[in-house]
């Protein structure tokens, strides 16, 4: 992207490492890099804002610390703000370790399904309801106008930090505007390597889940019609699910539950395997990938969906750890770009 035209922001969330250090040496000698700490951690959202009040640009970029962005991803984000109403346009997120081992090649079929098809009906609307943060672009008018929502974000009056993408992209649909998914702008992800650091993940998404659909159904009825089947079918999903599962074991109907997820994998296998011909090597693994998400999807919605429910108000992340913050002896501006900053929030323009 031409320098002349980019700036970048990197919001350290009051890391309890020495990511600001880092981010800070990295943007010495660049001018067009700043970096800012919060003096608490505040959650995503609210670190977006912070960073577009650092910033004069008409289009934020929102870059999570933790990911690498595709050389081309900038433009492509930004050709798809055709019209004034389109206020979000997300890009793709790629597993940029899908080999590690048996849980990080599961996740990249996993993150193959959720972008390649269960965002299709959204996209052909232009009304994506989660576009994620590891990758999307916002117009500051959209963001300076919807502010004092995203400020004041509470669960029972307890501020929560999670769900923060998938808040952020809701409220933005509620408010009238469109939003944009494309594949063509590509960032890459390390997932999980560990079942801790999945579970602990997949805790906080289904958590999410919940509280988007709480939230969203008041206005569910604004959205066009196959959106808002789709929003409630997956909602029912993950609620049936679980009791199915209760329902076949309690039953003894082993075999019928076994042959259910066989047949449902084997489908979706041979729709990956098909589909992903076409994808470099580097991007796609091999139908043992469905073997571990056979046994491993089971437990995770029978076990997550009841302990996301009891713990809706939980205010963490379930993802910060790290040992005590370096000393910092300043705030640091500094063209160019800065490594991931792990804690932080980049926002480009």
């Amino acid at each position: 992207y031409p320098k002349d035209k980019l700036e970048i922001i990197v919001v350290d969330d009051c890391s309890t490492d020495d990511s600001l250090a880092w981010a800070q040496r990295a943007a010495e000698g660049h001018p067009n890099v700043k970096v800012v700490r919060n003096p608490v951690n505040l959650g995503k959202r609210r670190a977006i804002n912070r960073g577009h009040r650092e910033t004069g640009a008409q289009i934020i970029v929102s870059v999570d610390s933790d990911v690498i962005v595709d050389p081309n991803a900038l433009k492509e984000l930004l050709r798809r703000f055709t019209r004034p109403d389109i206020a979000a346009v997300g890009g793709r997120v790629m597993v940029s370790n899908p080999d590690d081992n048996w849980l990080t090649r599961m996740q990249t079929v996993k993150f193959y399904f959720a972008q390649e098809w269960l965002k299709n009906i959204e996209r052909t609307f232009k009304t994506v309801l989660c576009l994620s943060g590891c990758l999307t672009a916002y117009r500051r008018e959209v963001l300076e106008e919807l502010q004092p929502v995203l400020e004041t974000r509470n669960v029972l009056g307890v501020p929560i930090k999670y769900g923060e993408d998938r808040f952020l992209t809701r409220t933005i649909v509620k408010a009238g505007y469109q939003t944009v998914f494309t594949t063509a702008a590509r960032c890459y992800t390390v997932a999980p390597r560990s079942l801790g650091g999945y579970f602990s993940q997949q805790i906080r998404w289904r958590r999410s889940n919940f509280i988007d659909w709480f939230g969203g159904i008041k206005h569910v009825w604004k959205l066009p019609a196959p959106v808002a089947v789709n929003y409630l079918s997956l909602f029912a999903l993950m609620l049936v699910y679980p009791l199915l599962i209760i329902e076949k074991i309690a039953n003894g109907n082993f075999t019928e539950l076994i042959a259910l997820h066989v047949g449902l994998l084997g489908l979706l296998a041979g729709l990956y395997l098909f589909a992903a011909r076409h994808m470099p090597a580097s991007q796609r693994v091999g139908p043992l990938a469905f073997v571990s998400m056979a046994l491993l999807l089971p437990v995770s919605y029978f076990v997550f969906t009841p302990l996301a429910l009891f713990t809706l108000d939980s205010g963490s992340w379930e993802t910060r750890a790290g040992s005590a913050a370096a000393p910092v002896a300043r705030e640091a501006s500094g063209s160019g770009s800065a490594p991931a900053v792990p804690g932080g929030q980049a926002l480009v323009k």
